[in-house]
């Protein structure tokens, strides 16, 4: 597993990555959300979504990963986006990621 990945697992255990288009959405909307990450496999519709509300509210949007290395690296079934609300850990995965 990619070190990115192994970050989205911290992540999770520190209840700064959130699931769920809906919670997506909403955070991002409130201005919690730091980086946005959108599986590779994803369908377009799902990556436009993202990408326009991202873009609209200056965040970070990426495509990496499918949904099966998503899910297994933060144990749960079948996510396609993942979103991180921590300044700092957000930081920390777009460094390994251009790494």
């Amino acid at each position: 597993m990619s070190n990115w990945l192994n970050l989205l697992g911290l992540a999770l255990k520190s209840g700064n990555l959130i699931t769920g288009e809906s919670n997506i959405i909403n955070k991002i909307r409130q201005g919690s959300v730091k980086l946005v990450i959108v599986a590779l496999d994803a369908s377009d519709n799902t990556k436009k979504l993202y990408h326009n509300k991202c873009n609209y509210y200056n965040i970070k949007c990426l495509e990496l990963g499918t949904i099966d290395e998503i899910s297994s690296a933060i144990g749960k079934k079948n996510r396609v986006a993942v979103g991180i609300c921590d300044a700092g850990l957000s930081k920390g995965l777009l460094a390994k990621i251009t790494k």
